[in-house]
């Protein structure tokens, strides 16, 4: 059953125009950081003034603009962070390789498959409103300076490449399957936390590995709700989905599923198959909503990357996720609908 939370007020106290940025950082698609549960676990928690500079946010407009937002935190909850050390070679599939990729337009073009988008930098993203998509942050911005592409950053919607002018019906064949395109909508602004921008991937900056883009015009699809993560025990068999456009399998959605190994107050550490371009993958659970009598699908993380850890000497390596607390949720339920009224139940 989903959990109800409390969520506390995330407001805007004050907005200050930037100069505009450079955007001359190379888009990497994935973030490494030798920072495991343990290391992250031991962090000193921050205080009440970092976690409202964490929580201040960035936001970049389509003609180049980009302004620093304040923010004021009522009804607080602590957070952990990182802290630093080196990395090392990494690897992001599992032993046996269980991605599943998803052909056919009758899937693909269906929820909860439907919610994933590619970002032009050459991540995923998931729609989460009727004009909001939510990634990754380090798709966007490499902790010092926007990537190239950020400013005329588009966001590409599967759809069926249609021959000879037909309308696409009658053309499907299980045995082949249905080629498909990219329709893209350019991003109108884009947020992100300063958490990320002043930190990096291995200090704190790892927690708040997460964006929200605002398209030019709504998509009319059917889109994913954000939730609260709930602890790992109580998600359904402690398991996880997502589906991302992974490098390896150029053009294809790829799903997968897997059990949470450990968790964070900010992070879930996790053993999915995944490869670069997943990342900025909306994490997702189905539960039970006692509330409306049905089950509810809902984004409690958003796929990071990866992560090598030291575990008393023996070296293993994580997929980590970012996940949504009451303070994030707050923070990105306004970024949505403008109003914190519409964002006290997460």
């Amino acid at each position: 059953t989903w959990p109800s939370y409390r969520v506390p007020v995330i407001l805007p106290q004050s907005t200050l125009n930037l100069a505009k940025p450079q955007f001359d950082a190379e888009a990497r698609l994935e973030v490494v950081s030798p920072c495991g549960p343990a290391c992250h676990k031991s962090s000193p928690l921050p205080t009440y003034e970092e976690v409202k500079n964490y929580l201040s946010y960035e936001t970049l407009y389509a003609n180049g603009s980009l302004t620093e937002t304040e923010v004021g935190i009522y009804i607080l909850s602590n957070s952990g962070d990182g802290s630093q050390g080196k990395s090392r070679t990494k690897r992001q599939i599992y032993g046996y390789d269980s991605r599943f990729s998803i052909f056919g337009k009758d899937f693909l073009l269906n929820y909860p498959f439907s919610t994933s988008v590619k970002l032009s930098t050459g991540c995923t993203g998931t729609l989460v409103a009727e004009k909001h998509v939510l990634t990754a942050a380090h798709c966007i911005h490499d902790g010092k300076s926007y990537v190239k592409g950020a400013q005329k950053l588009r966001v590409g919607f599967l759809k069926p490449k249609l021959k000879d002018g037909s309308k696409g019906a009658n053309v499907t064949n299980s045995a082949m399957p249905e080629k498909m395109k990219f329709q893209w909508i350019r991003v109108k602004r884009t947020h992100v936390p300063k958490g990320w921008i002043k930190g990096n991937a291995n200090d704190i900056g790892m927690d708040y590995d997460y964006a929200l883009l605002e398209l030019k015009k709504p998509h009319k699809r059917k889109f994913m709700k954000i939730g609260v993560s709930p602890p790992a025990r109580h998600l359904p068999g402690g398991r996880i989905h997502f589906s991302g456009y992974d490098n390896d399998r150029p053009g294809n959605l790829v799903y997968r599923f897997c059990d949470v190994k450990d968790e964070t107050y900010d992070l879930l550490y996790q053993q999915c198959d995944a490869q670069p371009g997943a990342s900025g993958s909306g994490v997702y659970v189905r539960m039970w909503k006692r509330q409306n009598n049905k089950w509810e699908r809902k984004i409690i993380g958003i796929f990071s990357g990866h992560q090598w850890v030291d575990m008393n000497g023996t070296p293993q390596d994580f997929n980590v996720a970012v996940r949504i607390t009451p303070l994030k949720y707050a923070q990105i339920c306004y970024w949505i609908k403008g109003n914190y009224l519409d964002c006290r139940e997460g």
